[in-house]
């Protein structure tokens, strides 16, 4: 458990809080005496983060919100709002990845990737923001990706994406600075999550799954320098949460309209 405790009496709703780096930020808040909604598409995923929310699951409340369906998440941040009462960050960490050859790459896969990670962090935003007007030294966190400025092979709709997620976090964060709302990135890289091990919010695989015939030489600009546990190439979760949970803590005041990478120095 962490020493710090910059959540007391703070009220969070996170989306894509059944695995990875969503739960990981979910359950870094809830150590720091936050007040939690975790939101995810998948009612396994919930309930798991549920299951280790050891000794703090009295401040956790979990909704199902399918981040791509307006109504669901009109219905669900509706919900968030009223269990805490209010809201003072929100943290929109719900994503998925498709990898493809570009010219294999379908209509459908390409939109499906935008309208989850893209349009739904607009709509849970754009809902989320009459709450956040009233709380208490309100923020935002969007996930970018390192692959919004750095070449990221066979994943031209996440980068697309994850670039248009931070375009748009840079535009609030200027729209919004008169109200006093806060609006960053993190650009996480080298990441174990759900979309890195194949699994992810909705429980189907959403993985990589590289081209059986991908070019590995190509992913050896997109190694990090430093060292990380297990395999070599990915780092755990809680390296992200922490920054996230710097980022939307009354503490972080000063710091808005930018975005901060994770990666091990993959991209120095």
């Amino acid at each position: 458990m962490t020493t710090l405790q910059r959540y007391t009496d703070r009220r969070v709703l996170i989306t894509g809080a059944g695995s990875g780096i969503g739960q990981a930020t979910a359950l870094r808040i809830l150590d720091e005496g936050g007040t939690v909604v975790a939101a995810d598409v998948s009612e396994t995923g919930l309930a798991d983060t549920e299951a280790k929310a050891d000794g703090t699951g009295d401040r956790l409340t979990t909704v199902v919100i399918d981040v791509g369906s307006e109504e669901s998440v009109s219905a669900g941040v509706s919900r968030a709002v009223a269990a805490m009462n209010g809201l003072d960050a929100l943290v929109n960490a719900a994503g998925i990845l498709r990898s493809s050859h570009f010219a294999d790459t379908t209509l459908a896969d390409f939109e499906h990737v935008l309208r989850i990670n893209l349009i739904g962090t607009f709509l849970v935003t754009r809902e989320a923001l009459p709450a956040l007007r009233d709380g208490t030294a309100p923020a935002v966190v969007n996930f970018s990706s390192t692959s919004a400025n750095f070449a990221h092979p066979y994943m031209s709709a996440y980068a697309a994406s994850k670039g248009g997620i931070q375009a748009m976090t840079h535009t609030l964060a200027l729209e919004f600075s008169k109200a006093g709302i806060r609006f960053n990135c993190v650009q996480p890289g080298s990441i174990s999550s759900g979309m890195t091990d194949g699994s992810g919010q909705s429980g189907q695989s959403i993985g990589p799954g590289l081209p059986a015939d991908a070019d590995y030489t190509l992913f050896g600009k997109i190694m990090p320098t430093l060292p990380v546990d297990g395999d070599g190439m990915f780092a755990k979760p809680d390296a992200v949460a922490a920054v996230v949970a710097m980022l939307a803590a009354p503490e972080a005041y000063f710091v808005t309209g930018t975005e901060v990478r994770i990666d091990g120095g993959t991209h120095m």
